[in-house]
């Protein structure tokens, strides 16, 4: 058994084999006291009683000159006291003789008691004698897995039941425990029928009526499937680093390309798509009156693609920048950034009359250019599917759904069918006609990449021809509460 706590204590060789065993687990030479001598005491009072009235009887006769009356008188005296002293001895001796056999039989009980209790529990229980390191004691358990019986085990140290190493080991932990004189705690692998064992053993001297060590008394309990589960759990944590290790290398090589990407967009494709509005524009402004209404709408598609494919450009560039920069997170006003972005697409289209409703006391704990990213796209939206309604109404509020606070974007614009939601935050993913409403298809996706880098939910809830509703959460620290909570409704 290995031993993970030191010891200093001197090493003494253990007895020969054949030397005498302690039959016992009871303290050796334990001193006793003054044993009970009440019988003994009477006998020689008995003795020196007849003894001096035979000496008496012997100078009275000497003066009296009857010493054969005299020698007859001490006879009988001394008949009368041994008598009755004798007596007194006989029952005091009996006695003294069951109040041993009664102590006996309450020593063997409480030792009955001891070895039930100790028998019926899981850990492994057992006491050595200090001197000379043989047992004294041992439980079932410790039978069981060490196979020795304990009737055989009494005239043995750890040598005839370990290999040699281990039971040195035992034995240096146990002078060690002696000569600490307290509880001491060590951790200790035996090898057992099921394989080695590994157990955490907690052993204290036993002190004589001297206050001497004279057995050192362990506990030693199992704990092998907890150190393999600790063993694995490290093995998974460190199978879990290098995996982390590895995807972090390869997010970082992601997000390299995808710089590389974003350099690629901004620069080499709007160089070729500038120019083609440079030649377009210049065919309109300079030969348009040499163009027939054929040559006129082709210039005009031409145009319209290319705006289309600047906007592609930034859309593509938007998404790239939701996943690679750095989330600052502070208190920001939401509804604040809601009405900016509204005056603004009031500015784009000035022509249109749109209601736009943005509910009181919208703050979060978020990162605000994303956040407004994020708010571009879902009131952008708002306002383009709701192109065709004769009142159209846009409506940024908070709600509580499932035991949860949600931003939400609601419209009464063109709605779609439920069946085609899960398409909604993929990149490129269009429920309408691109004849109908004009988009590239990912503002959607550029939300649910802000939503997820937060460690939020995003989801919508709608129907054809009757508006949508986007939720949105944001996980963090709400800074504050509106005055109601309730599910806003559309203001007309």
């Amino acid at each position: 058994m290995s031993s993970s706590a030191p010891s200093s204590a001197t090493k003494t060789s253990d007895p020969e084999p054949g030397s005498a065993a302690e039959p016992s687990w009871e303290e050796p030479d334990r001193p006793t006291g003054a044993a009970p001598t009440s019988g003994w005491t009477t006998l020689g009072v008995a003795t020196g009683s007849a003894v001096a009235v035979g000496v008496l009887a012997v100078a009275l006769g000497a003066a009296t000159g009857w010493a054969t009356l005299a020698g007859l008188v001490a006879v009988v005296a001394d008949s009368l006291i041994l008598l009755c002293y004798g007596g007194a001895a006989v029952r005091a001796g009996r006695a003294q003789l069951r109040e041993r056999a009664a102590a006996e039989l309450d020593a063997q009980a409480s030792h009955n008691q001891l070895q039930k209790l100790i028998d019926n529990t899981a850990a492994v229980i057992y006491m050595k004698r200090i001197d000379n390191g043989r047992y004294l004691l041992v439980n079932r358990e410790w039978e069981r897995l060490f196979k020795v019986d304990r009737a055989q085990v009494i005239d043995m140290t750890d040598q005839g039941v370990f290999p040699k190493e281990l039971a040195d080991q035992l034995r240096e932990n146990d002078l060690w425990t002696a000569e600490q004189g307290r509880t001491v705690q060590f951790e200790e692998t035996a090898q057992t029928d099921r394989g080695p064992r590994t157990y955490v053993s907690v052993k204290f001297p036993v002190f004589d009526s001297s206050a001497e060590p004279y057995a050192v008394c362990g506990i030693s309990t199992d704990i092998t499937e907890w150190k393999q589960a600790e063993a694995e759990a490290r093995r998974l944590a460190a199978e879990l680093e290098t995996r982390v290790r590895n995807r972090t290398a390869e997010l970082e090589a992601s997000n390299k390309e995808l710089d590389a990407f974003a350099y690629t967009v901004s620069h080499d494709l709007r160089a070729p798509l500038r120019s083609l509005h440079g030649f377009s524009q210049a065919l309109q402004d300079d030969y348009t009156d040499r163009l027939d209404d054929t040559g006129r709408e082709y210039l005009r598609r031409l145009q319209a693609n290319v705006a289309r494919m600047g906007h592609m450009i930034d859309d593509l560039l938007n998404l790239s920048r939701s996943t690679r920069v750095e989330l600052g997170r502070r208190d920001v006003d939401l509804g604040a950034i809601a009405d900016e972005i509204a005056e603004e697409l009031a500015a784009v289209d000035p022509q249109r009359q749109v209601t736009v409703v943005v509910r009181e006391g919208l703050h979060a704990h978020a990162d605000p250019q994303l956040l407004r990213l994020l708010l571009q796209n879902l009131i952008g939206n708002a306002w383009k599917f709701t192109g065709r309604n004769t009142e159209p109404v846009v409506e940024v509020g908070r709600c509580e759904r499932d035991d949860q606070t949600f931003f939400v974007v609601r419209d009464n614009g063109a709605g779609f069918d439920m069946r085609y939601a899960d398409k909604l935050f993929t990149a490129f993913q269009r429920l309408h006609p691109a004849a109908e409403f004009e988009g590239t298809g990912i503002g959607l996706a550029i939300v649910a990449r802000i939503v997820h880098r937060h460690g939020g939910r995003v989801f919508a809830e709608a129907a054809p021809d009757q508006g949508a509703s986007f939720y949105f959460s944001l996980e963090g620290h709400m800074t504050e509460q509106p005055a109601q909570v309730a599910q806003p409704a559309l203001v007309a």
